[in-house]
């Protein structure tokens, strides 16, 4: 009986601590959800981007292609060579899903550098970067799970999980904990490194604000693509493990 109180006790304590918030945040208020309003506002910025740029390329295409689409095309073929490289020769399928992982995180950590959200007043909160917070990075790695469980099971079946008692069954639970840590490992490398990067461009606005800042921030612009590519590329690294089954 002592042991479930302390249980219980424990639930209710991390129950307390998960409630806790820092800083300020706007929330909208959808049917019975209640959702943060800043990371839609820029998420929807941020794929309005991706989808007028697409459509002012595609809608045209020309014979002697301009700018742009060789800019387009030129992105395309390297999804794909990525895809490739990770997945083997069934990548095609996931080219769509490698490519957008790649572009909606590249496109939101450059904009947290070269958009001025701060100038948009909020009645509570501000405006940041999509993967400046947490809620989206882990949606992300999340969604990521789901694609590699599916490529295993829509090719393997049951038999996928298999991958869990190889080489040995002694082997069972850090194969199960390891289902477990990809996520947490890829949410929390990108909201990390997008959150540190605005940290320290800002405290060095705040105490340099001319020239020191500059270098940083085209620094910031070169690690927050870098950082796209990981993603990306673990994602497609993980889609081609469960589905050849090797490590």
């Amino acid at each position: 009986m002592n042991i479930l109180l302390c249980s219980i006790n424990t639930l209710k304590r991390l129950y307390e601590i998960s409630s806790v918030e820092v800083g300020q945040h706007l929330y909208w208020q959808l049917g019975g959800f209640q959702v943060h309003a800043q990371v839609l506002i820029t998420s929807w910025v941020v794929i309005a981007i991706l989808l007028v740029s697409a459509i002012l390329v595609v809608r045209n295409p020309q014979t002697i292609p301009t700018f742009g689409q060789n800019f387009f095309e030129y992105v395309l073929e390297f999804i794909r060579d990525v895809s490739k490289t990770q997945i083997g020769e069934e990548y095609g399928p996931w080219v769509p899903f490698v490519g957008t992982m790649f572009l909606f995180i590249f496109v939101s950590n450059w904009s947290g550098a070269l958009l001025p959200w701060k100038i948009i007043q909020l009645p509570h909160g501000e405006l940041a970067a999509p993967t400046n917070d947490i809620n989206t990075t882990v949606a992300l790695a999340l969604l990521t799970s789901v694609a590699y469980f599916y490529a295993g099971l829509s090719k393997k079946g049951l038999a996928y999980f298999g991958k869990y008692i190889q080489p040995t069954p002694i082997l069972l639970p850090i194969n199960i904990l390891e289902d477990f840590t990809k996520p947490l490992s890829l949410s929390f490398r990108l909201f990390g490194n997008i959150l540190a990067d605005e940290l320290v461009v800002v405290v060095l606005v705040s105490l340099v604000p001319l020239v020191v800042p500059i270098p940083v921030m085209f620094l910031g612009l070169f690690t927050s693509g870098i950082q796209a590519l990981i993603f990306a590329t673990l994602a497609a690294a993980y889609i081609g493990e469960s589905m050849e089954g090797h490590h």
